[in-house]
């Protein structure tokens, strides 16, 4: 298993859930891709760094078998797409009071802007636990034996391995996540990011 859970998931949506991803944005196909290459791995790393604490660890893996186990990628699209799947819930408990600073951090990035940005996110915050939860309690590749230390540790591997690739996704995850202090983040930091993702794709 070589590709990362970012570039797993991003896979499983390209074609038909990424064009209606972007068409509920009102994206163009490309930009669309663009925004959600950015806005997984910031949520995953997110996860990740939640997940390093014991009591995250713990918290998450609850929240996975009793609200997200069993539930298909596709209808769990469908639910988004049609406004429910609790996305801004999940948002804050991913975020907490960070979740603005992400939203216009990625939106900065990606040319978005930050309303935009945030409801990307809402949509794919409940598509991520869906994932999240079939890697660890059904399906291909689902360990014997789930439990939170393991789900930590897959997070922080992922969470790990993003940082280390960088691009806009690991420079928005150190950017909005990795600061000490009360999580303020001056968006003008981000902008040189966008080169890469608007420009360095054209």
């Amino acid at each position: 298993m070589n590709a990362s859970l970012t570039e797993e998931l991003f896979a499983q949506l390209q074609g038909q859930p990424l064009a209606e991803i972007g068409g509920r944005l009102g994206l163009p196909p490309e930009q669309a891709a663009g925004a959600v290459s950015a806005a997984l791995p910031l949520l995953l790393g997110a996860l990740g760094r939640n997940a390093g604490q014991p009591q995250g660890a713990e918290a998450l893996f609850g929240a996975l078998q009793r609200d997200h186990a069993g539930a298909d990628l596709g209808s769990v699209l469908g639910t988004v797409l049609g406004g429910g799947g609790q996305g801004g819930q999940i948002l804050g408990h991913i975020f907490g009071a960070r979740e603005q600073t992400a939203a216009q951090g990625l939106g900065a990035a990606t040319g978005l802007g930050g309303d935009r940005a945030g409801d990307l996110m809402k949509m794919l915050a409940p598509i991520v636990l869906a994932f999240l939860a079939k890697r660890m309690f059904g399906g291909n590749g689902a360990p014997a034996q789930a439990s939170p230390n393991l789900l930590g540790q897959v997070l922080g591997q992922e969470r790990s391995r993003i940082a280390q690739q960088g691009g806009v996704g690991g420079g928005l995850l150190g950017a909005v996540l990795d600061r000490d202090g009360d999580g303020d983040t001056d968006v003008s930091d981000l902008l040189g990011l966008a080169g890469s993702l608007l420009g360095g794709r054209r």
